[in-house]
């Protein structure tokens, strides 16, 4: 496996030109040329080199985290990513995964897991259009938990709006229980009488 972003060993072994990028979460194996000794057991003792991206390789962290309780950096859950992004490659066979490393800086990891939850639907930043009238807000927040979202953010807008003056935008980022609940979230503010849209 390799990093979408680093596709130096694949553009070695396969001969193809795929571009080169900047930086990557799987900073293993994110190298800008694969040394001699390692691409010639590569070309030796591998079949096939797939290309993942960072969105898949962020997922498989999620997911080893979630399910399985087990930290492992971005290099190390390529495998994985792999398997998530080509099922087909996989289905009705065996197939292990290698597991490994664990150097990951925390603020990139809680950035992964947040990212994760907003991929799953269980995190999501709403807009909604309301009355600039004593009240409008409380009543925003209270139909949000109503329909039994967590509110994470509040962001009341007066001034970077194209709403008439009278109006506000309130965007909210809510924790939820995937997609299905946030159209739920969604319904129940149209119902309580507010214009609302998932960002």
């Amino acid at each position: 496996m390799q990093a979408s972003r680093f596709p130096a060993m694949v553009n070695a072994i396969q001969g193809t030109q795929h571009p080169q990028g900047t930086s990557s979460i799987a900073e293993g194996i994110a190298v800008a040329s694969p040394g001699q000794l390692t691409r010639e057991v590569v070309k030796r003792l591998i079949n096939d080199l797939v290309l993942v991206d960072e969105g898949d390789i962020e997922q498989a962290i999620v997911m080893l985290l979630e399910i399985e309780k087990t930290l492992v950096e971005g290099a190390g859950a390529a495998g994985l990513a792999a398997l998530l992004k080509y099922p087909d490659r996989f289905k009705g066979k065996k197939v292990g995964i290698i597991l490994c490393g664990g150097n990951i800086d925390p603020l990139l990891l809680a950035s992964i897991i947040e990212r994760g939850m907003v991929r799953a639907g269980r995190m999501a930043r709403i807009r909604v259009s309301a009355r600039d009238v004593p009240g409008s807000l409380a009543k925003i927040t209270a139909t949000i938990a109503s329909a039994g979202a967590n509110i994470d953010e509040v962001h009341h807008q007066r001034a970077f709006t194209l709403l008439a003056a009278q109006n506000v935008e309130v965007e909210v980022v809510i924790q939820t229980r995937g997609r299905p609940h946030i159209a739920e979230v969604l319904a129940a503010l149209q119902a309580a009488g507010f214009e609302s849209q998932e960002l």
